[in-house]
């Protein structure tokens, strides 16, 4: 057995620990017992030397430190971390989602709301063993699961960064929580371990999606992401206290003049991935960024425009529909 999971059998007992003990365990342990994530580490690692983990395949050597569209290297670099209130709530629960927000990005949209982060990659490179510390400190200040912000450039750091964490007791959920622009070769590195999949499908429309975020294959790569990660996870799932274990959950940013395609969204996700996809419609859509090139944006969404969404989610047959209410969703049996 690996060392990580002969220190996790002896983790030091506590009513946290003891409760979580009662809950369905996040698959990263198992693959931990088998081998399996060593193996995934070590693939992972691989594509640094020829980066094609995302769809830009900017096929630098990351490895020796050489930067791509990411502007992200050898190391992955943290903005912050801490527990996050405003996030869904089955993710925030009590005590909040453990929240570690990567700096840089591969799709790098003009009105992204962590700019500073993103775009202009503020952020500290973090070893290994310092996110490892990152993520077992979130644990034991409460936290229901720790919360990957944008990490579809560092798919490597934060794999290679688990058995440290897994050996001093890591053992809630780890929720990937990207864009969407994210590469299906990548996102099966990522199964067996990734218990909750959060992508953001931002565009249905090929025009928004290279206007807005120079990715014109947005749209196409977005469909191909959301149906590996729900073939991964499927629905998301949640314990009796109903925080959420596993599955997957997308959210949809609604923004003016419906130009991101909402009802197209809404009806890809209930006739191809599943009729109960748990849904987050968002309306905190504000210009900011770059976003003055482009004025078609320069303004808040109206009401019209966040109840056009919802009301297309219904139509299409989507009931999961977040709304801080838990009355509909599917419970662990």
């Amino acid at each position: 057995m690996p060392a990580c999971c002969q220190a996790k059998l002896t983790s030091i007992s506590s009513p946290k620990n003891e409760a979580r003990a009662m809950m369905p365990e996040p698959a990263y342990l198992h693959s931990c017992q088998t081998g399996l994530l060593r193996e995934r580490i070590r693939s992972a690692q691989a594509h640094l030397a020829c980066c094609t983990l995302c769809p830009r395949s900017c096929a630098v050597n990351r490895a020796a430190g050489e930067r791509g569209f990411c502007q992200t290297g050898r190391y992955a670099a943290v903005a912050s971390s801490g527990p996050h209130f405003g996030e869904e709530a089955p993710l925030v629960g009590r005590f909040g989602s453990g929240t570690i927000f990567f700096a840089g990005c591969n799709l790098l949209c003009a009105f992204c709301q962590n700019y500073d982060i993103s775009h202009e990659s503020a952020g500290s490179e973090t070893s290994p063993a310092a996110l490892a510390d990152i993520m077992v400190s979130l644990q034991a200040r409460g936290v229901h699961n720790i919360n990957f912000v944008t990490p579809s450039h560092v798919v490597p750091q934060i794999v290679e960064a688990l058995p440290q964490a897994i050996e001093r007791g890591l053992s809630i959920p780890l929720v990937y929580n990207s864009g969407g622009y994210d590469c299906v070769e990548t996102l099966q590195l990522l199964e067996g371990i990734i218990d909750i999949y959060m992508p953001d499908i931002k565009f249905f429309d090929q025009h928004a999606a290279s206007r807005y975020g120079k990715a014109p294959d947005y749209p196409a790569v977005v469909r191909a992401a959301v149906k590996e990660m729900y073939r991964q996870v499927g629905d998301l799932r949640l314990d009796r206290q109903g925080h959420a274990r596993r599955g997957l959950l997308v959210r949809h940013l609604v923004m003016p003049h419906d130009r991101t395609g909402p009802a197209q969204i809404m009806e890809f996700l209930a006739r191809e991935v599943s009729p109960h996809t748990y849904v987050n419609i968002m309306d905190q859509y504000q210009p900011c960024g770059s976003i003055g090139a482009f004025p078609e944006l320069a303004r808040r969404i109206t009401d019209d425009e966040y109840q056009n969404a919802v009301a297309a989610a219904r139509a299409a047959g989507l009931s999961r529909v977040d709304r801080r209410q838990r009355s509909f969703l599917l419970h662990w049996r």
